[in-house]
């Protein structure tokens, strides 16, 4: 898919008014309640679906499909991640009301981190097409990784760019009133523990796009796609987290259906690149894609919340069996 530079321009102005509004709406320290979440995270989704179909009106349908298959594919990592994102705020112990702030910065620099990763991985395809060998078999690692690692908590208050902040920066033992990053004390400038969460969900964030740029590339090899699939996803992870957060434990399968879809996206793309030299192998097509991704997640999510239902009903029954046997 071909994009000229006036669309390159005017999609990232767009995105650029997106991130001022969001920036401009997370200026004031506050508790992010269900409602803001809610109306928030439909309006991100909302926005999505309205952009692929503009992408499937103007550019045809396979782009289209591929921009909603890249899409999903990114949200549902997306929707993983979370799950370190709470691990990280509760390991530091961040205020509700600075979540927020902290939340869009790591957002904010994830998204400029693959942009550059995407710019770097569309030039290794271009020039190298073994590159897809080489993102499906990371892909395929990651998947196993992904499932062998489940349960695992990360330690993330001891990374190495923690402990090169902690190093190189003194920093303060209270969270400031007003979600600022360093504050000056004695004439010195001293960081707050705020800015270690930040350096925290950065470093994270490094390791997510090393995840996610070959499995979107794994639908699609058009960097303007990419580029979106990506943003779209990622703007409106915030509001996401304040939605979810609540449903994050319940959802107690949803590692194996991320393991799936990027091994899947992993032989995929091996495939693909197999198809280019031996035109008998078959490539699979890009609805496909769509299609196992959807399948896959949906079947998973269903089976994680009946799987966490009948836990609770169990404990409940337990509970109320031993309160009779008291009794």
């Amino acid at each position: 898919m071909s994009v000229s530079l006036w669309v390159w321009a005017a999609t990232i102005a767009g995105l650029a008014v997106i991130v001022a509004i969001d920036i401009w709406h997370a200026r004031r320290p506050h508790h992010v309640g269900f409602r803001e979440a809610t109306t928030w995270s439909v309006i991100y989704i909302v926005a999505s679906i309205l952009f692929g179909i503009g992408v499937w009106a103007f550019a045809g349908a396979q782009p289209g499909t591929e921009f909603f298959a890249g899409w999903l594919i990114e949200k549902s990592l997306s929707v993983d991640n979370l799950f370190v994102f709470a691990v990280i705020l509760s390991t530091f112990g961040v205020p509700d009301k600075h979540q927020q702030k902290v939340l869009l910065i790591g957002i904010l620099g994830a998204l400029v981190m693959r942009a550059i990763f995407i710019a770097v991985g569309a030039a290794a395809i271009h020039r190298f097409a073994f590159t897809f060998v080489v993102f499906g078999a990371f892909l395929i690692y990651t998947a196993v990784k992904l499932v062998r690692s489940h349960g695992e908590q990360p330690d993330v208050g001891n990374s190495r760019a923690v402990r090169m902040l902690r190093r190189f920066v003194p920093v303060t033992t209270e969270f400031p009133d007003n979600s600022a990053l360093t504050v000056k004390e004695n004439g010195k400038r001293l960081a707050t523990p705020l800015l270690v969460v930040v350096v925290t969900i950065l470093s994270v964030d490094l390791v997510f796009a090393l995840d996610s740029i070959p499995a979107v590339f794994g639908v699609t090899e058009s960097p303007y796609i990419v580029f979106t699939a990506n943003a779209f996803a990622l703007l409106g992870l915030r509001a996401l987290y304040f939605l979810l957060i609540g449903l994050l434990d319940r959802l107690v399968h949803l590692h194996y259906g991320l393991a799936v879809v990027l091994a899947f996206i992993g032989v995929k793309l091996i495939l693909h690149y197999a198809h280019t030299v031996w035109p008998s192998v078959p490539d699979i097509p890009t609805s496909v894609s769509l299609g196992v991704v959807v399948v896959v997640l949906a079947v998973t999510t269903f089976t994680s919340l009946r799987s966490t239902r009948k836990a609770s009903r169990a404990v409940a029954e337990g509970v109320g069996s031993r309160t009779a046997d008291h009794g």
